[in-house]
């Protein structure tokens, strides 16, 4: 099976510690969003976003040294709620894997991913799945312009954007999984849930997810607003 190669400059040493919680992750997610989507023409295509059934979004970790590359990261993924027409409760993820090639400096990399469609979201609502073209992962387009939404782009099932904030040497990755985080769903919720019964189910959001859901919001409804036509007068 032939990994799609999506080069994303993201390596990490497998010695690394995370001190943050589930909260304060959260609070980090809200603002990669805000910051990628006001990116102007380096950012994704707000339309992309408005027609979006769910987000991934993984905060970038800091890194360093001289090492393997090795693909590891920390984040949620949220979806649409039908109820309301905003975004419902984040699930948390974990995305998992191996690089191709060594790292030199320090670098920090953020991941954000689209699902567009029913079979990118069958895909997410399983426990585990290996982001390849198997499963319909394609780099996303960037620009603001709906040009950048290609029939090829739009056929993907999970679109994926990184941004690296520091100095590093640009590292190829494919074959990496993404993966329930039970532990950090315990935290959040107070029971071990899996990631199916967040998105999919009625679970009441974190006061932390406030952030990340007004953000997603707010970016999600300004193109909707504009390509919605003015209500006829009676």
């Amino acid at each position: 099976m032939k990994a799609l190669l999506i080069t994303i400059g993201f390596g990490l040493a497998t010695t690394l510690t995370y001190a943050k919680d589930a909260n304060e992750r959260l609070k980090e997610a809200s603002a990669v969003v805000q910051e990628m989507m006001n990116a102007g023409d380096q950012g994704i295509p707000q339309g992309l976003l408005e027609d979006a059934k769910c987000a991934i979004v993984i905060p970038g970790e800091k890194k360093g040294g001289f090492f393997l590359g090795a693909q590891y990261g920390r984040g949620f993924a949220i979806c649409r709620n039908e109820s309301t027409r905003g975004w419902g409760a984040p699930a948390a993820v974990r995305m998992e894997g191996g690089s191709i090639g060594l790292q030199i400096g320090a670098a920090e990399t953020d991941i954000f991913m689209l699902v567009m469609n029913d079979d990118g979201m069958r895909r997410l609502l399983e426990s585990k799945f290996t982001l390849d073209a198997n499963a319909g992962i394609a780099a996303g387009p960037v620009g603001r312009s709906a040009s950048a939404k290609t029939d090829a782009k739009l056929s993907a099932g999970i679109l994926a954007w990184s941004r690296s904030r520091g100095a590093f040497a640009g590292l190829t990755v494919g074959g990496g999984t993404l993966r329930n985080d039970l532990d950090e769903n315990e935290e959040l919720y107070g029971k071990r849930l899996d990631n199916k019964e967040v998105l999919t189910g009625s679970v009441k959001p974190p006061a932390s997810a406030s952030g990340l859901i007004a953000s997603l919001n707010r970016f999600s409804k300004e193109e909707g607003e504009r390509a919605r036509p003015a209500p006829k007068k009676p």
